[in-house]
Formats: C-alpha cells, sequence, structure tokens
C-alpha cells in the first residue's frame, strides 16, 4: 500500500471511530458532505478539482489523497489536476507549493489503478 492509499485508510479509520464516538455530529458532517458533494450546476469532476486545490491551500494531505482520486474517478486528467492545484499555489504561494509533492505523489499512485 502507498503513502496515499495509507491517508485514505487514515480516514477511514478516524471516521470509524468517529460514528462510535461522536455519532450524531459525524452523521451531521457526512449528510452535509453529501449533500454538497451531489452534481448541481457544477459536474462531480469540477467539484473535486475545486476540492484539489482548497486541499492544497488548506495543506491537507488526507484531504488531497481524497480529492486527487477523486479527481480521477471522475475523469479528471493528470494536467486538469496539476492546473487546479496551481490555483492553490498562486493565492497561497510558496507554503502551497510545497504541498504540490503530495499531488504528485497521489497522482502517481492513484494514476496507475
Amino acid at each position: 500500500m502507498g503513502r496515499m492509499s495509507e491517508k485514505l485508510e487514515q480516514i477511514k479509520r478516524l471516521i470509524g471511530k468517529l460514528q462510535k464516538q461522536q455519532p450524531e455530529n459525524i452523521k451531521n458532517f457526512l449528510t452535509f458532505m453529501t449533500s454538497v458533494e451531489k452534481e448541481g450546476a457544477l459536474t462531480t469532476k469540477q467539484k473535486e478539482l475545486v476540492n484539489v486545490g482548497l486541499a492544497v491551500a488548506a495543506q491537507c494531505e488526507w484531504c488531497i489523497a481524497l480529492h486527487v482520486k477523486g479527481a480521477l474517478d471522475a475523469g479528471a486528467t493528470k494536467d486538469e489536476i496539476l492546473e487546479a492545484a496551481m490555483q492553490a499555489v498562486l493565492m497561497h504561494g510558496g507554503p502551497a507549493l510545497m504541498y504540490m509533492t503530495p499531488v504528485e505523489e497521489a497522482l502517481e499512485e492513484f494514476g496507475n489503478e
């Protein structure tokens, strides 16, 4: 299992623990997440690309793994994902640029599936 796949497993474990420890709160969060992620004016692919940029800006490797995989699964190309991530670099500078490293890692790992 690659490092980015391990990030996805960590998310699953965390959600599982929180479903036992904070059932109402995590249920509400997951309901909200499901609602926001539904296709509407934006397609799933477009939303995942936005989320890639936001994940880089937030400097969240777990979010990067989740949303790079989600973008690929929704049909995004490597170039589209990199351009979305670079929008965060434009807005957040050098620290966001360093988070292009896990974006590249996720693309390498999930792009070969």
